[in-house]
């Protein structure tokens, strides 16, 4: 599934990175802490999180991830979105709460867990 077929089904707003839209997602990671995404996320993992700054787009770029959503309705800054434009990631907002949009994303087939 793509980063804009689940856009489209969830209704997330797309905010930067939109040539990234049709990224393939492959699973998904959800954290707040830097450090913990770039330990154990896998490239094309769309990242759940309400980090809104600029190293958040670094994270994501340099681990390959297929995207990053926002969640509680949070805007990335603008530093943050310049980059995501120019690293080619897509960032999106979601006015869900972290559980809601996840058990969604489960049910849409996206686990954490890959073999």
């Amino acid at each position: 599934m793509t980063l804009n077929e689940i856009a489209q089904k969830l209704g997330l707003e797309v905010r930067a990175g939109r040539n990234a839209l049709l990224t393939e997602v492959r699973g998904g990671y959800a954290s707040d802490l830097l450090s913990d995404v770039i330990a154990h996320a896998r490239p094309g993992d769309l990242w759940v999180t309400l980090r809104t700054h600029l190293n958040t787009v670094a994270v994501a770029s340099m681990n390959g991830l297929a995207g990053i959503v926002l969640v509680n309705g949070r805007e990335p800054d603008a530093e943050a979105l310049e980059k995501a434009d120019t690293e080619n990631v897509g960032l999106l907002v979601s006015s869900l709460p972290a559980f809601e949009l996840i058990g969604r994303l489960y049910t849409m087939g996206l686990s954490g867990m890959r073999t």
